[in-house]
């Protein structure tokens, strides 16, 4: 019981009600969100920039292509980086790629920055710090490694929970890769699994320097509050920057609150400048447009016809962008859209639930069966986590039938034999639009987590253009096609069997997973 009353002033109050504009105030077409831009900066690119993979080895391929090919900037934040062997090749193509650098005449121009997890960093004998500690050695004045610790994991609290377990209070969960000027947003972490076979999403932005500044901007600014990992292993704060847990909590959020949105308000305001100066620039008659008239065929940028909108969730710090997007797109949804949502955790907020439950949009929620649940078969306590997660659906399906809403409200159930089930994010088809005009894809789950707990990034990515419409399809059919239909028998399988003790221990302990 001491132990629940130690966690106590960790749960957070109530999330504050925030009207949002309504997009039926907007254009019709992929313009109706341009409602986000008033939150975050809003990034105009070409379709032809964007690249949907869909395999974990295409993903682990891309990242060593593009380390190798990196000339200005390494940025990578990730929940953790693994300990095996394809782990370890990454660290030997950034070792190649800095020796490069530092090869090449002149000053090297090439920085490394990674942001991991302290507590997930930490874990184990050999860990993620251990395999990153040799290129700090090396190349100490090109190699920058920050370890974020929250500030809600301190004083005799952060003494009593174990390892794995202080990793329920709150983690870096970004996931976002980038090389010069592209740019890799996924959930998926560094690690071996996630090289393999285990499924998730991942999108590439390329030649997009504006959005690769934003999220350098953004781990950078993360990175100051977080603490720095030495040649020695040990750790320590920046110069004059507030400890995390050991210093004072209020000031150092209020640090972190500031540096964080400092970047998201800089960027916006260059992107309305810059947004401003081209809807000038083509009106008729223009100086510019007469100089870009003369100018050779092919030299000019093609017209954007995609938007990328990036969503910050850092409640620990207050800032709730993501979770105002995401509640404003599912009540907004009209009446025959189609909503198709996915989490590997199915551990749905009251509030998206409740719109889930109380708005006219079908929905296709695809989920994690036990048996593709990273937890399936794990150890001790966190073996029981996939049959929580049974209980949980159970009872949200239990309301669904209760409202008899079965039809519009559809869950379906990832199963695919030796893989498991990491893919989180949505895709919005418009009434009576057989593709998607907007995506959402990052590291949020849609839970509790994430919405309280966790640092987290995801991006919108609207369009009107009908090729990329299409890859967003096919990669929602592709995911879609290893499932089956949830109904009431599912429930009657022996897999999903819930003991007694997991039924009543689970409200208690589900904001923590």
């Amino acid at each position: 019981r001491s132990s629940w009353l130690l966690l106590a002033p960790l749960l957070s109050p109530p999330v504050p009600v925030v009207t949002a504009p309504p997009c039926s105030l907007c254009p019709e077409g992929a313009h109706r969100f341009q409602w986000i831009r008033n939150l975050v900066p809003e990034f105009g690119i070409s379709s032809s920039h964007v690249k949907v993979l869909s395999s974990p080895a295409e993903f682990y391929e891309l990242l060593k292509v593009q380390i190798k090919a990196a000339k200005q900037r390494v940025v990578m934040a990730s929940l953790y980086l693994g300990t095996g062997i394809l782990e370890q090749e990454l660290v030997y193509c950034l070792e190649e790629t800095l020796e490069k650098s530092l090869q090449a005449k002149g000053s090297p121009d090439l920085r490394v920055s990674i942001l991991l997890d302290y507590t997930r960093g930490s874990r184990g004998r050999k860990n993620s710090r251990t395999m990153l500690i040799p290129l700090l050695q090396r190349f100490p004045e090109q190699v920058r490694v920050s370890l974020f610790h929250t500030p809600n994991l301190r004083g005799l609290l952060r003494l009593l929970i174990p390892e794995r377990f202080n990793e329920t209070i709150g983690l870096q969960h970004i996931k976002v890769y980038l090389f010069d000027d592209n740019v890799i947003l996924s959930g998926a972490n560094l690690s071996d699994l996630y090289f393999t076979n285990r499924q998730d999403r991942y999108v590439l932005l390329r030649d997009s320097p504006e959005i690769a500044d934003f999220f350098t901007e953004l781990v950078d600014a993360i990175g100051d509050v977080s603490l720095q990992l030495q040649q020695d292993d040990t750790v320590q704060m920046m110069e004059g920057m507030e400890h995390p847990y050991q210093g004072d909590k209020v000031a150092y959020c209020e640090i972190a609150n500031r540096r964080v949105m400092e970047v998201i308000n800089s960027a916006r305001t260059r992107q309305e400048l810059l947004h401003a100066k081209t809807f000038h620039s083509s009106q008729p008659g223009s100086s510019l447009l007469s100089q870009q008239g003369s100018q050779a065929p092919g030299s000019l940028k093609p017209e954007p016809d995609t938007w990328i909108y990036p969503l910050i969730q850092m409640k620990p710090f207050g800032i709730q962008i993501d979770e105002m997007v995401t509640e404003t797109l599912l009540t907004e949804a009209e009446r025959d859209a189609r909503i198709y949502l996915t989490t590997g955790y199915f551990n749905l907020t009251q509030a998206y639930m409740d719109l889930i439950l109380g708005t006219r949009a079908e929905y296709r929620i695809l989920l994690a069966s036990p048996e593709v649940n990273g937890f399936f078969g794990a150890k001790g306590v966190a073996g029981a986590i996939p049959a929580a997660y049974v209980y949980i659906e159970h009872q949200f399906y239990s309301e669904v039938c209760c409202l008899q809403q079965q039809e519009r409200v559809q869950l379906q159930e990832y199963s695919r034999a030796g893989w498991t089930f990491h893919a989180k994010g949505l895709w919005l088809y418009l009434a009576g639009s057989d593709l998607p005009c907007l995506t959402l894809i990052g590291s949020p789950n849609f839970g509790y987590r994430s919405v309280h707990r966790d640092l987290e990034a995801q991006v919108a990515i609207v369009t009107e253009n009908k090729a990329l419409q299409q890859q967003l399809h096919q990669e929602q059919e592709q995911l879609y096609l290893c499932s089956g239909v949830v109904s009431t028998s599912t429930f009657e399988q022996p897999s999903r069997y819930v003991k007694l003790w997991v039924k009543l221990v689970t409200p208690l302990i589900k904001n923590f997973f």
